[in-house]
């Protein structure tokens, strides 16, 4: 069996591997992100040194990004809030270092397709992705196509509604109080002034992130119908938030949306990813299997 590379390019770090699923991940590696010559060396230089040759690598990277095959800025990292990272072809500079095909999307979009193939979406063919991180990004295959338009999607940075008594500025360099700027990580620190994983459950910093994920969820579910929503990324290691934000999202929906699984089975309706911290990698290689027949 071939084998297959997976580089997850995510905005604070990398994470590269080989293999050919979830049950066959035989080499893995993470680093930092730091400026876009050494991050793409040293992911380089990991494939270079294992044994096996890879047929194709795929790549999920932070965006925006050029996803469009034929454009002339396909493979880039575009305008980025990482301004170091600003149009770069990391794409290119993969595939002519080291001589494979490259397949190439979003992070989210690339763990999305590694949760349908192997995950929480496997009994789905439309559902939606969202990682709740060091930004927001959100992933969405309709009908087991990965969804592109003009562009791609950009879930995390929709306009949401303030939280009553809500005066925190939000932290998005394009547009401030953003679903972004509001409640991924970055925000929850600013806001608090300490990291989310130091807050106790019961502290108020949860009800201010259950509205703005509820009210950004309840609009993908009215404007995609989802079969399934699955949250992943740092913040939602907060398993507590789960609960809050299935509530909201029923509460916002008010018996609109009728679907069974909302009304009466909704804790298996939104979901962590069942691939963990794997999905990200697994939809690289997932992407890399797609580039060679």
């Amino acid at each position: 069996m071939g084998l297959y590379g997976g580089i997850e390019a995510g905005g604070t770090k990398f994470v590269c591997g080989i293999g050919t699923g979830p049950d066959d991940l035989r080499a893995v590696v993470r680093f930092p992100t730091r400026d876009p010559q050494s991050t793409v060396a040293r992911a380089v230089a990991f494939f270079r040194g294992h044994p096996q040759r890879v047929h194709s690598i795929g790549i999920g990277a932070f965006g925006p990004i050029d996803p469009q095959v034929g454009s002339p800025t396909w493979g880039h990292i575009t305008t980025t809030p990482k301004l170091q990272w600003t149009h770069t072809p990391i794409a290119a500079m993969v595939t002519e270092a080291l001589g494979a095909p490259v397949s190439f999307d979003t992070d989210v979009n690339a763990a999305a397709v590694a949760e349908h193939r192997w995950g929480a979406a496997r009994d789905t063919s439309t559902f939606v992705y969202l990682t709740v991180g060091t930004g927001i990004g959100g992933g969405a295959l309709v009908h087991g196509r990965r969804l592109h338009g003009a562009l791609h999607p950009e879930m995390g940075h929709v306009p949401v509604a303030r939280a009553a008594g809500d005066t925190f500025a939000g932290t998005c360099p394009f547009h401030g109080d953003c679903l972004e700027g509001m409640a991924a990580g970055p925000a929850i620190a600013a806001r608090w002034g300490q990291d989310g994983s130091t807050l106790a459950p019961d502290h108020e910093a949860w009800r201010y992130e259950a509205h703005y994920l509820s009210l950004a969820i309840t609009g993908f579910i009215l404007a995609l119908a989802p079969e399934r929503v699955i949250l992943g990324g740092g913040v939602m290691k907060q398993r507590h938030l789960f609960p809050m934000i299935r509530q909201g999202v029923r509460d916002r929906l008010n018996g609109y949306f009728r679907v069974p699984a909302i009304i009466g089975a909704i804790d298996s309706y939104i979901v962590p990813p069942a691939l963990g911290d794997d999905a990200g990698i697994l939809g690289g290689i997932a992407l890399a299997q797609e580039a060679v027949p």
